[in-house]
């Protein structure tokens, strides 16, 4: 029997955790020639998420979890569970139920046809406000032009992974991380499947816009130079229009006999050429800063305990790379 892992990141998901339980164990009921397994990667949460694994994991001995030191964020709770996922293949599902699990038969008859990564396209988004739908689709439309890969539009992080896509992705280390765009950049054979995104099944969205606004910014700058180039075209059209300013000026004074005059007119040139210097280094530091960050090569988490899918066990705290 091939071995298929499950993988939930989970941050506060005491309300929606037991629904998910639920429909996980109904659907590997009904793929019994699969052998499931349910890696939970507890992302320090602060309420019962934790003892409700603990529950799960005593109960059912296909459930493991990873208990890490504190909050890391999505992005590194997948890597975390990356690390420590075992199987031929690799199911990434979020807790909440926005992304429907019954779709993971269809998931492995796409894999069994030779796929290595089917991923899941939203068609349509239930629960959320219209600005976050509309900035997510302009967000997608402005990553695809100006990034090196192609990343599909409307795609999250539901999607099974070939156990050669999961080693590809173990070996993308960088902490400031954009996952969506790693799936695309390591390659192989891959397949969408639509879907109607539900709304959250229980509790509260952890994603604020600061931390969707952070998330974008790291999709652009992991995946594109472009926003430095377009400093330096600003900072090239603002000299080639500055030069012909000045002739313009030369030529009034030598032919018509005008002085150049207008202090209000210069102060505005002043500032505005101020602001796209302050841009220009803004976007420079940014990328500076992620140098800066990797180049300390830190451990990107940190396990405070942990448990397999055969035996209830907890470990030391210990460093994973």
């Amino acid at each position: 029997m091939k071995q298929i892992c499950i993988l939930i990141p989970t941050y506060n998901e005491q309300e929606a955790l037991p629904y998910l339980y639920e429909r996980l164990k109904r659907i590997a009921g009904q793929l019994a020639s699969y052998r499931f397994t349910f890696l939970f990667v507890n992302d320090g949460s602060t309420d019962a998420t934790l003892a409700l694994i603990h529950s799960f994991q005593r109960q059912d001995q296909r459930v493991s979890f990873v208990n890490l030191s504190r909050n890391y964020g999505k992005e590194i709770a997948m890597i975390a569970g990356f690390d420590h996922a075992c199987g031929d293949a690799t199911i990434l599902l979020d807790a909440d139920l926005q992304d429907p699990p019954e779709l993971i038969a269809q998931m492995l008859e796409y894999w069994e046809d030779g796929y290595e990564d089917v991923y899941a396209k939203r068609i349509s988004r239930k629960g959320e406000t219209w600005f976050k739908k509309w900035s997510s689709k302009k967000y997608y439309e402005v990553l695809q032009k100006i990034s090196t890969i192609d990343i599909p539009k409307d795609t999250g992080d539901f999607r099974l992974l070939d156990k050669k896509c999961m080693e590809a992705l173990k070996e993308m280390r960088e902490s400031q991380r954009y996952t969506k765009g790693l799936f695309c950049f390591v390659g192989f054979k891959k397949k969408e499947i639509l879907f109607e995104r539900d709304a959250r099944i229980a509790g509260a969205t952890k994603w604020n816009y600061r931390k969707l606004v952070q998330l974008a910014i790291d999709g652009i700058t992991s995946f594109s130079v472009a926003p430095l180039r377009l400093s330096a075209f600003a900072g090239t059209s603002i000299l080639i229009i500055c030069l012909l300013t000045l002739l313009f000026f030369v030529f009034e004074s030598i032919f018509l006999g005008k002085a150049p005059s207008g202090t209000a007119s210069i102060i505005t040139v002043v500032l505005f050429l101020g602001g796209i210097q302050l841009v220009s280094i803004g976007l420079l530091g940014e990328y500076i800063g992620r140098i800066f960050i990797e180049t300390k090569n830190r451990p990107l988490y940190f396990v405070e305990s942990q448990a397999d899918s055969i035996a209830y066990q907890d470990h030391k705290p210990r460093k994973i790379g």
